[in-house]
């Protein structure tokens, strides 16, 4: 769907010029940027190309994994269910998991997954839409012994043979990282929110998302899998010869738009990563939330349920953080990460921001006080929280946000 730009006369030259520096320098192969002031886009431009091997022009209806953008998608899904009355936030994720029901936590110094000690508490369903249950992913933190244990028993960057169910049942053998509630990481647990919408809703995921949130949104290639007639709107991803240095140039292709990793449908409906989407689909996701869960007279959520989605959840004096992302004064709500306490060099609007992002740099963020919202996207592996995306929002605020 072709998307309509609002003439503002507003100049968006310096951040465009910037942002086609990154294809220029070989530090990204493709770029698109959109920034919306309340529902109104105002600004839309593609960057770059479709692949570096024939440098084909990135197209405006270019197919892309979305990753971790997935898992805001997830946690409205699993809202739903919540305004319907399935369940209270408050509620043991093993009442309707019986699986999570007991679990164990590796004790403060442990030194193996045999550390473990029974938890005092029950991981609860707001835990995991706030990634504070103790659940863990594999990679973010590759030494500590609950990322080895996870290790030991799945790959969720490059084995999808299991589904929700088979990778839950594993999952919930795994000991704790801490006592539910009581601290922050980043986890799987938003795919265990994907299984918590099937066992509620009694259909597979991505029937439930096809029916509850693409078909009434018009999200009509937001999906698990790109099939065959789609392939030539897919673009190339690539890795960077320097995975050390974000701004070192050189790329190398890391998935292939034909026979690659999204070219049949797979078992594996990931929750917190599995979605591929276009730039006009997930438009009109944001859109969506920015007018309070209505677009296109398309009821998704209530106002006041993305209002509580927008409420820190986190234990007193626990933030965001990761081992390699600098996220200073940020905490989490439910599904979305909230900008709580601006930094130096913050503007002003940026309080109160809602964000996240996809680990090949597709990133969405919301800016209330700014009546402000930014999309960017590439895909490079990795590509979250890349200097790009810093820099397109820096322009953002500077050219379109409310002062």
């Amino acid at each position: 769907m072709a998307l309509t730009i609002e003439n503002t006369g507003l100049d968006f030259t310096p951040m465009h010029e910037r942002m086609a520096s990154y294809v220029d320098e070989n530090i990204l192969s493709c770029c698109a940027t959109l920034v919306m002031q309340g529902t109104k886009i105002v600004d839309y431009k593609t960057f770059g190309y479709m692949n570096v091997e024939d440098k084909s022009p990135l197209q405006e209806d270019a197919i892309y994994r979305m990753y971790s953008n997935t898992k805001i998608v997830t946690s409205v899904a699993l809202m739903m269910l919540y305004e319907q009355g399935h369940f209270k936030l408050d509620d043991p994720l093993g009442k309707f998991m019986p699986d999570f029901a007991d679990m164990q936590v590796l004790t403060a110094n442990a030194s193996s997954a045999d550390d473990v000690v029974a938890a005092k508490n029950p991981i609860l369903i707001k835990h995991i839409l706030s990634h504070s249950a103790g659940l863990s992913y594999g990679f973010i933190e590759p030494d500590s012994v609950v990322d080895q244990t996870y290790n030991k028993t799945i790959n969720v960057l490059s084995d999808f043979s299991l589904d929700l169910e088979e990778f839950c049942a594993g999952i919930a053998k795994l000991p704790l990282a801490y006592e539910p509630g009581t601290s922050w990481r980043y986890s799987v647990a938003t795919d265990v929110c994907a299984r918590l919408v099937e066992v509620l809703s009694g259909q597979k995921f991505d029937e439930f998302l096809r029916d509850k949130i693409f078909t009434p949104l018009a999200m009509v290639d937001t999906d698990f899998w790109v099939p065959p007639e789609k392939a030539q709107r897919f673009i190339t991803m690539y890795a960077p010869t320097d995975i050390f240095d974000p701004m070192a140039p050189g790329l190398v292709k890391a998935d292939d738009p034909i026979s690659g990793q999204y070219n049949q449908q797979r078992k594996w409906l990931s929750g917190g990563g599995g979605l591929v989407s276009t730039v006009s689909d997930y438009v009109s996701f944001l859109q969506m939330i920015i007018s309070g869960g209505e677009w296109n007279g398309q009821r998704i959520l209530k106002d006041e349920t993305l209002a509580l989605m927008r409420t820190n959840q986190l234990a007193e004096g626990v933030s965001v953080a990761f081992p390699m992302w600098a996220m200073p004064g940020t905490v989490f709500g439910l599904g979305f990460a909230l900008k709580e306490n601006l930094q130096a060099g913050d503007p002003a609007g940026a309080q109160d921001e809602y964000h996240w992002g996809g680990m090949a740099g597709t990133h969405s963020w919301m800016a209330p006080e700014a009546d402000l919202t930014g999309f960017c996207l590439t895909q490079r592996m990795p590509g979250f929280w890349h200097p790009f995306s810093h820099e397109f929002k820096a322009h953002a605020y500077a050219i379109a946000g409310k002062q």
